[in-house]
């Protein structure tokens, strides 16, 4: 993903974009206004962050963002991206994980947290989300996006590959079998209760990429209006429980009271 604001990445990525935005709107709302009446900045930790793929659409709105990643190639991507946006400024890169967080982030010091991609691969996902939750401020809100058991067992499925499914249904991580780049799949449920049990009171839950990994490529690329039409489709059937059990991933958001 290049940019949730693209088209082609938006099949991906807008329904988290579109409920992480509105979500740092009302945060926002909830600030008290200077007395100049400017736009309150927010401070954004994005753990896992990368090359900022929802970092630097963040940094666009006004807020100051500070990735956390382990890789040093992919922040000095997230650098170079910041600066072709103009927002290098509000953007700062530093290495690190979730199991390490309070080494070089301040704990308590922002007001949303982005935890996306991050509980599929660390060893204890609730230390993780204690991490995340204990660097928000009072009020802060949480982004937790995490891969969805039901939709790596259809994908499977639809491949033929029927044993795999199975395995993976079975399996107590979610795992297909040896040749699964995944460590980890989760549940709604399960993803709720690690944030509920952290001491956050759970918004939303939403299925992401529910469609959009099943429907051919060329059918999207091709078909006029094809696009537009399964990026409507994934927004409705996004809120729709009965779809987060057959979503790729999921994408819960949570407030601290």
């Amino acid at each position: 993903m290049s940019d949730p604001l693209r088209p082609r990445a938006s099949l991906r990525t807008a329904v988290v974009w579109d409920v992480l935005k509105d979500a740092l709107d009302r945060r926002v709302k909830a600030e008290p206004q200077g007395d100049d009446g400017a736009r309150v900045a927010l401070d954004v930790l994005d753990t896992g962050g990368g090359t900022g793929n929802f970092a630097v659409p963040v940094a666009r709105l006004g807020h100051r963002v500070t990735v956390v990643d382990p890789s040093p190639n992919a922040l000095f991507a997230l650098e170079r991206r910041a600066a072709e946006a103009d927002v290098a400024d509000r953007v700062r890169g530093v290495q690190g994980d979730a199991h390490g967080l309070f080494d070089v982030v301040e704990r308590g010091g922002y007001d949303a947290v982005l935890c996306h991609g991050v509980l599929e691969y660390v060893d204890d996902p609730a230390e993780g989300v204690r991490n995340a939750v204990a660097a928000l401020r009072p009020a802060g809100v949480l982004s937790l996006l995490a891969a969805g058991l039901g939709g790596a067992v259809l994908a499977r499925a639809l491949a033929g590959h029927f044993t795999e499914a199975r395995q993976a249904l079975t399996d107590p991580a979610g795992r297909w079998g040896e040749g699964d780049p995944v460590p980890r799949r989760f549940t709604a449920d399960q993803l709720s209760d690690l944030v509920t049990a952290a001491g956050l009171r759970v918004g939303a839950v939403h299925g992401v990429r529910v469609f959009a990994d099943l429907v051919p490529g060329v059918l999207v690329d091709t078909e006029p209006g094809a696009m537009d039409a399964l990026l409507r489709l994934e927004a409705a059937a996004a809120e729709q429980p009965a779809f987060h059990s057959v979503a790729t991933q999921l994408h819960v958001l949570a407030e601290r009271p």
